[in-house]
């Protein structure tokens, strides 16, 4: 869609995803074996369009209609009902409800702090928040200023780059900069997000695994060398997915610039350093904010970029549990499986087959993760609505019994017990057993590599692998074997 709908989530036309296809998909819904390991957006809403007529979700949905108000019914504290108003073609209706997800996500209000950035009223120029943005055809042959290096920004700066006559990209804080072509070729998470990783980098003091992550991401280029480098390197950032911003520094396509001093009629001053540059379109990759206007505060209230949710879900003081919030949350993860994972737990919850804590732990629980404390181990996930995205989907899963267990499996399955704690954690490994157990999740976890692969090699190269090259894969298995026999003792 070319236009900008108030109220919805935007995509330029060149989105493709951050999280590969085996760590994106719904657990009991992989992909096609066709589509690339990264999927395009156009590509990612035919997969909604088959996983929908798969499971006969289209009669469910009633689209093109406003959500005007959520409130309760006057015996709420009896029924937990909720009245729903809703507008639809010109007309308002009102529905009676037993149960609300609200899946609104925080991609919607873009965040635009022009107070910020001294001089802009007087800016000749054109500028614009990124979500407004569609295709770089506009930054032909002009001066491009783009303001935030997250994701969106980054992408906005590359693409601009081909077209452009110059492009800056300021940054305060600046970010870790991976590729989605991870180690031997393969995708960046499939390699990261693994339990056995997981589990060693939170067993390590959190300035080794700083360390530990810094190494590994300068491996690509060095990020002090281009400018990139983050300021706070123990408080995690969600890391920046793109594989072409190295090669557009490095050739002078894009230039890293640092925060912006004074914005002036036709050019801007950045900080430490004294000459302007001249600026023809400010772009602001300033991030968004996020709100529910359909419900009183009372229900849900804002505060610091989070709200008082248990688990992330539940508004903690409601008498009934019977409204629940999908996805707000930052896992590094994929948010499909993250948000699919949560649903499957608020039904179990309104099913009355998990109870939750009385209100009073509940808020106590919430009190202490807002005061965002570290253990000191493991990455530092110091930001609202950050957390560590494989220890929160199994505490779900946990909740739900469908936590696999591995050490019950090593004696039953040890091929897929290993493939479970070594591999991918990918979504599959949440539908192998508890309620929704999906049969094909066992040969969907120890296929995954061969699925990976079956789209990037189109063409056939014959391998011949040394004595040594045996030996050494024989030599890693023995020392994997030992390494698991102590780890589940």
């Amino acid at each position: 869609m070319e236009h900008v709908e108030e109220g919805r989530a935007s995509l330029y036309k060149s989105v493709v995803s951050n999280s590969s296809k085996e760590m994106s998909c719904y657990p009991d819904f992989p992909f096609p074996e066709d589509y690339p390991n990264f999927v395009p957006n156009s590509l990612f809403l035919e997969y909604l369009k088959l996983y929908s007529t798969k499971f006969n979700l289209l009669r469910c949905i009633c689209f093109n209609t406003t959500v005007c108000s959520i409130t309760q019914r006057p015996d709420f504290a009896v029924s937990g009902q909720w009245e729903v108003v809703t507008v639809s073609g010109g007309k308002q209706s009102s529905d009676v409800f037993d149960a609300v997800m609200v899946c609104t996500g925080f991609l919607t209000n873009p965040h635009l702090p022009l107070d910020s950035f001294p001089g802009i009223q007087t800016f000749k120029g054109q500028y614009f928040h990124s979500r407004q943005y569609k295709h770089p055809d506009i930054f032909k042959d002009k001066r491009v200023l783009v303001v935030g290096m997250g994701n969106s920004g980054t992408d906005i700066a590359v693409e601009a780059s081909h077209l452009a006559k110059k492009v800056f990209l300021s940054t305060t804080g600046g970010a870790w900069v991976i590729s989605r072509v991870f180690d031997s070729g393969y995708p960046w998470d499939m390699i990261f997000m693994t339990r056995f990783q997981n589990m060693f980098r939170n067993l390590l003091p959190t300035p080794i695994v700083s360390w530990l992550i810094s190494n590994k991401m300068n491996s690509w280029f060095n990020h002090v060398n281009y400018g990139v480098a983050p300021e706070d390197r123990i408080q995690l950032r969600e890391p920046v997915l793109n594989d072409e911003l190295p090669g557009r520094i490095i050739t002078g396509k894009v230039l890293i610039k640092p925060s912006i001093k004074e914005v002036k009629e036709n050019s801007v001053v950045f900080n430490n350093t004294p000459e302007e540059e001249p600026i023809d379109v400010i772009v602001f990759a300033t991030g968004y904010t996020f709100a529910f206007p359909f419900l009183d505060e009372s229900i849900v209230k804002v505060e610091d970029g989070q709200a008082s949710l248990y688990k992330y879900i539940f508004p903690a003081h409601l008498p009934k549990p019977t409204l629940a919030v999908i996805g707000l949350i930052k896992p590094l993860g994929s948010m499909v499986p993250t948000g699919e994972t949560q649903a499957r737990w608020v039904v179990q919850v309104l099913k009355g087959a998990i109870t939750l804590p009385p209100p009073s732990v509940m808020m106590k629980e919430v009190n202490e993760r807002k005061k965002n404390k570290h253990s000191g181990f493991g990455l530092c996930y110091c930001k609202a609505l950050q957390t560590d995205y494989i220890t929160y989907i199994d505490d779900l899963l946990t909740s739900l019994n469908a936590k696999p267990d591995l050490r019950a499996m090593l004696l039953t399955d040890p091929r897929l017990a290993l493939s479970i704690f070594f591999g991918p954690c990918s979504p599959y490994h949440f539908r192998l057993t508890g309620p929704g157990k999906w049969e094909g999740a066992r040969k969907a976890i120890l296929t995954q590599w061969d699925r990976t692969v079956k789209v990037t090699k189109t063409r056939i190269v014959q391998e011949s692998p040394s004595s040594f090259e045996t030996f050494l894969k024989l030599f890693s298995f023995l020392a994997l074997l030992v390494a698991v026999f102590f780890i589940f003792l």
